[in-house]
């Protein structure tokens, strides 16, 4: 931003506090952050391997838990390697821009998380439920659509909450008492009205957050009714298992993000934000390919095929 308005000389750089300021914690975190930083890239990439590698997981099931790994690797990517290199440099801080930055691809990515776990819902609602129609009604045009249609309504909402933020104005506050830019945090900072920014949120809330979350627990609600008119145990425990791991990363994704964004009121920012913020970011993107290929025979065997694969004989 511009130099000085006035007395108020406007932000051109915030500081980041980051998880601790004691220095003899900082190499141990950075360590702890590295190895789930690799095991999470590592992870979700065995994932993507296994099911371009199986034909047997060329289903939308898999197609929409390939983006989502994709996405996990992404969410991690934005907020962990500049707390890592914060971790090494006594230089907290981080420029407008790129804080702005920060900012819009963390919302985009979170975004499309959102609405893929609405689709991965809809997915097993279709193929439990109306399982005659499922080819067609989730053909690969169909899921191309709703991949593409995930990453609009995402891409809008994030440049939205993006744009309106670099409207406020910020003069002389500039420490932000968490790892990563984030609208709670910067609001409490600005010192220029933050009531349309919250309303914009809000709206973001319900359309992104609960509307989803009314459409799963919907779906699931039928898949469940559905379920239990299965007369045999072993169709029904195979059914339920293909949802369990679903519904624990809904669980673990909606339950941190609740918490986060309904807590605007809050004057002062706590170390239980920097706790949901570190679930959100680096140990939910880290759990999910643990999560899904846990049960998943399917998963499990092609991972096998990945990591034991030999040179193909000449």
């Amino acid at each position: 931003m511009d130099g000085a308005s006035g007395n108020d000389s406007e932000v051109t750089e915030f500081v980041l506090l980051g998880l601790t300021e004691t220095p003899a914690l900082q190499p141990i975190l950075f360590v702890i952050f590295l190895l789930a930083y690799a095991v999470t890239v590592g992870g979700n990439s065995s994932i993507l391997a296994a099911i371009l590698a199986e034909p047997k997981l060329h289903t939308p099931m898999y197609f929409f838990l390939g983006n989502l790994s994709l996405l996990d690797v992404g969410c991690i990517s934005v907020t962990v390697p500049a707390m890592l290199r914060h971790f090494m440099s006594h230089n907290r801080g981080i420029p407008y821009q790129a804080c702005l930055s920060q900012l819009f691809f963390f919302h985009l990515l979170a975004g499309v998380d959102c609405f893929l776990l609405t689709v991965m819902a809809y997915d097993r609602y279709l193929a439990i439920c109306q399982p005659l129609t499922y080819s067609t009604r989730m053909s690969w045009g169909i899921q191309q659509a709703l991949v593409a249609m995930s990453c609009v309504f995402s891409f809008t909402n994030a440049l939205t909450q993006t744009v309106a933020l670099s409207t406020l104005k910020f003069c002389g506050h500039n420490v932000i008492n968490h790892f990563y830019c984030d609208l709670p945090q910067l609001f409490q900072l600005s010192c220029s009205s933050i009531q349309l920014n919250e309303q914009l949120l809000f709206a973001a809330a319900a359309f992104m957050g609960v509307a989803p979350l009314i459409l799963i627990t919907v779906s699931y609600a039928h898949v469940v009714a559905a379920v239990l008119r299965i007369r045999s145990a072993e169709g029904r425990k195979k059914a339920f298992s293909t949802c369990g791991s679903h519904l624990t990363v809904v669980g673990i994704f909606y339950g941190t993000g609740v918490f986060s964004y309904m807590r605007l009121g809050s004057v002062e920012a706590s170390d239980k934000d920097k706790g949901i913020g570190i679930l959100n970011t680096v140990i939910s993107p880290m759990l999910n390919p643990l999560i899904y290929s846990l049960r998943n025979p399917d998963v499990q065997g092609a991972l096998r095929l990945v990591l034991t694969r030999r040179q193909p004989p000449k």
